[in-house]
């Protein structure tokens, strides 16, 4: 690099730095690209959708990209520039909402803007050939351009520029539609500029920048229509002229030599800055602006602007366009800095822009303004196909659309959606959308497939699946020249890794409804709730019933924990439940608190009585909500509305209450420990009469809390279905505590190898079959051991299934089969369980395990001891 001698000591650092700057070409070693999913949007448009990955410093990274590749050579699809809301600058949106307000199918965000001024492209903009703005006079900012031969251009473009009044002075015009902005050396270009606006620009102001006090003109049919001296013309352009603005300079000229009544003459070019090309822009289908160069002959470019004012070398969401070396593809990119993708630096851009076959190619705006859309296939609505670096959809200044163009065409195929995993017997319903020979959507009205499935496993009604047998199968839908089909995998025991309660761990109680959902995975990775009408449930420790998968304990009594199996083709899983805790807290016969009435609003009738029931005491609660307006409620007031204090960390809140069948509600008021008033709900349809148990839950709330009130609400939306005098008793207000499971019997067994004697605590047994050894693992009675160690077993003669239970444990193992079940989780022995001298013989070190026993070994004697 020679510099010359005159350059100064600071301009030469400056220099320095821009030299290294520019010229940073970093191509990512070991970079890889997978294409990981592809769809036709439109005839000629394709979606991309990529991971590429590569070496940060020391850390392996990847970046989901995606990539809309369109076939320029494709009559039925174009690209066009979109603005803001319904083609206007200054009217920002997000470019889901210019896709959809332009008709696109797909689209991207465009170029750079200033987010503190009116929000309008940096560059240049050409839409339908029409033009909407023009260059800013900032060196190294690239275009794209497509030509009325559909000739992809990435190129920088100069303006220029004259207006000329009637009297023959000439001044030099700054551009069409643009803000204030400065050029490369800080000076503002408004300042003593002369600016042209037309109805693209959707403001009543123009460049506002709070310094530089505006005097415009309006110019219609080319003749002076109106002067405003030191103010803004106060309306937008109309459609036949323009408004130009001028401050300094430009306002003088104005003033000095334009009148109303006057023609004035504006004449403007946008001409490439290479003055050996010879492209004309009012040949242009379209036009963009952007800023650096990025690919030049899939080679990284130099940069020619300073991308350390755009974090170039930061990895971020970015956004950018290119075209094929034969010049028959354009390519509209998108990368993501969002969760696991981790964005990109411009070096890395240019390595990801190359790999992905752009011949040349230039940086559009990126960070949070990175947004993709398109349209999937068959699909009427287009959808972000991105996710947004901020996690919102900014609303930007342009962007670039694709159109389809294409004729309607006849039905040409189908897409399925349903169910991908189904159970046995589970009715699924499988919808289907449609698209044309061009790849658009069309209706779906009339249109009524033959459904059938490669496999004969269940049956079709309409579009209904019933599936009667496991396995994989096809589901298939015809009509015409269209078809479509997607792979569906019915479940059956054999493929099913785990199945588990997903719930966690709770305390149950009586007259509670508890929700029991269920997750089956299978061995493919799948995983779907099972529908509870697939499953068989057993009860063990309290009586209730099951109703779509929710658990209503009718009754606990004597019992201190639930046990719940469920059952799916013979595979099962088990969950425990502590039986919760109850004391009364409030019955006016034993336990009672200062209790008084109130009431809301005004207009409400109500009182607070204690009558008896059979000689039990018992809060009464009478409400006349017949006036007033609005949510209306009766309240019984607990130590003055002060709120009684409630110990420990209840669960639940239970009371007895006599109905009316008025349908109100029925509500507790709770202070949680932050001091925060909570509504908890009994009730909020109450339709019995007589005496009832009813529970609210307050196992969310921060602890310790304070019970304010019980009361009787008639809540403001559906008053007229609900009774408007009545009362309610409330009787036997208790708190529910966590419950315990009951703690197992500690007994302890001692077995010899090869020895039918053995003892359980200091009682000695006899063996029907001796422990024994079995390729490494020791074999032991199953039988004997579980049952004296507090468990059960079940057989099942049909399958040659024993099923063990101990606590809170559930073991389903097969005789001859290694794999088990524990808990609904499929394990594998190395052994399988198998049957001598008519004894189930399992592997001791896997069942005591997983059954919480503890196994000693006295390798001297072949002793061994389990507790």
């Amino acid at each position: 690099m020679t510099v010359q001698k005159q350059v100064g000591a600071a301009a030469l650092a400056c220099a320095l730095v821009w030299q290294l700057v520019a010229g940073a070409t970093v191509s990512a070693a070991g970079t890889k690209l997978t294409l990981s999913s592809q769809e036709t949007i439109t005839s000629g448009a394709v979606m991309k959708n990529y991971v590429w990955a590569t070496t940060r410093g020391s850390k392996d990274v990847s970046v989901n990209a995606n990539v809309i590749e369109v076939d320029l050579t494709n009559p039925n699809v174009k690209i066009d520039a979109m603005a803001g809301t319904k083609n206007q600058f200054t009217k920002n949106q997000s470019v889901l909402g210019m896709v959809k307000d332009t008709g696109a199918v797909a689209g991207i965000n465009g170029d750079f803007y200033n987010t503190q001024a009116e929000g309008v492209p940096e560059g240049a903009q050409i839409t339908n050939g029409q033009v909407m703005s023009t260059p800013a006079k900032i060196s190294g900012l690239y275009s794209f351009a497509i030509t009325k031969t559909n000739q992809p251009i990435i190129d920088i473009f100069d303006f220029q520029g004259t207006v000329t009044a009637k009297d023959g002075t000439a001044f030099e015009l700054g551009g069409v539609n643009k803000t204030f902005y400065w050029d490369d050396n800080g000076v503002p270009l408004i300042a003593n500029g002369l600016f042209l606006y037309t109805s693209a620009w959707a403001m009543t102001q123009r460049a506002v920048d709070g310094t530089n006090v505006p005097t415009e003109a309006l110019i219609q049919n080319d003749i002076v229509k109106e002067i405003q001296v030191d103010t803004n013309v106060k309306m937008a352009a109309p459609a036949d002229g323009y408004i130009l603005r001028g401050s300094g300079l430009a306002k003088d000229f104005i003033v000095k030599h334009l009148k109303v009544g006057d023609k004035v003459t504006t004449k403007y070019d946008m001409i490439p800055h290479d003055a050996s090309k010879t492209y004309d822009w009012r040949n242009f289908k379209m036009l963009i602006g952007g800023s650096t160069l990025l690919v030049d002959e899939a080679k990284p470019s130099y940069f020619t602007r300073n991308i350390n004012d755009f974090n170039g070398y930061s990895p971020l969401s970015r956004t950018a366009v290119g075209y094929s070396k034969d010049q028959k593809k354009a390519y509209m990119i998108t990368v993501d800095r969002n969760g696991d993708s981790a964005g990109m630096t411009l070096p890395e851009l240019q390595q990801f822009m190359i790999d992905a076959g752009v011949w040349r190619g230039m940086v559009l705006d990126g960070g949070g303004s990175t947004q993709m859309v398109s349209r999937p296939l068959g699909d009427v609505d287009p959808k972000l196909v991105n996710k947004p670096q901020n996690g919102n959809q900014r609303a930007v200044a342009n962007g670039l659309g694709v159109y389809s163009t294409a004729p309607k065409g006849e039905l040409k195929g189908l897409i399925l959606k349903g169910q991908s995993l189904l159970f046995m017997n589970e009715s699924s319903t499988y919808q289907f959308k449609a698209y044309d020979d061009y790849y658009n959507p069309i209706s779906t009205d009339g249109i009524v497939p033959q459904w059938s499935t490669s496999v004969a496993n269940g049956s079709f009604k309409d579009n209904v699946y019933t599936p009667t047998m496991p396995g994989k199968t096809q589901v298939i839908a015809k009509s015409g020249k269209g078809s479509a089909s997607m792979d569906v995998e019915v479940v059956g025991r054999d493929q099913i890794v785990s199945m588990a309660f997903r719930n966690g761990s709770f305390s149950v109680i009586e007259g509670g409804d508890f929700k029991l959902p269920i997750t089956v995975t299978t061995r493919s990775g799948a995983t779907r709730e099972l529908p509870a009408s697939s499953a068989t449930w057993e009860l063990s420790g309290i009586k209730g019933t099951i109703t779509n998968g929710v658990l209503h304990v009718d009754s606990a009594a004597g019992s201190q924990a639930a046990q719940v199996i469920a059952r799916y083709d013979g595979y099962s899983t088990m969950v425990t439940l502590p039986i919760g805790q109850e004391k009364v807290w409030y019955d006016l016969d034993h336990y009672a608190v200062m209790t008084t009435g109130d009431k809301y609003p005004a207009e409400v009738i109500s009182s607070v009585n204690i009558p008896q029931f059979n000689g039990n005491k018992n809060l009464e609660i009478t409400y006349d909500f017949t006036k007033g307006l609005g949510t209306k409620a009766a309240y019984a007031r607990l130590n003055n509305g002060n709120g009684a204090p409630i110990e420990g960390e209840p669960q639940f809140i239970t009371a007895k209450v006599f109905g009316d069948g008025s349908f109100n509600w029925v509500r507790a008021e709770v202070i949680d420990g932050n001091g925060k008033l909570n509504y908890v709900s009994f009730t909020e349809n109450m339709n019995w009469t007589g005496w009832r148990k009813v529970t609210a839950d307050v196992s969310n709330l921060t602890m310790p809390i304070s019970l304010k009130s019980i009361y009787v609400a008639n809540p403001a939306n559906g008053q007229d279905e609900r009774a408007g005098k009545g009362k309610i008793n409330i009787d036997d207000i208790s708190f529910i505590y966590d419950g315990q499971l009951p703690a197992l019997p500690k007994n302890t067994m001692k077995l010899l190898v090869g020895k039918k004697q053995a003892t359980l605590n200091t009682k000695a047994m006899t063996l029907e079959q001796a422990p024994t050894i079995v390729k490494d693992n020791t074999l032991v009675p199953l039988r004997f051991v579980t049952e004296g160690l507090g468990g059960t077993v079940k057989w099942d003669d049909k399958e040659r299934k024993v099923t063990v239970v101990r606590g809170d444990k559930l073991i389903d193992l097969w005789i001859d089969q290694a794999d088990l079940l524990i808990n609904g989780e499929r394990v594998t022995a190395e052994v399988a369980p198998a049957i001598m001298s008519n004894v189930t013989m399992v592997p001791l070190r896997l069942i005591s395990e997983k059954l919480g026993f503890k196994v000693g070994w006295d390798p001297q004697n072949y002793g061994i001891s389990i507790e």
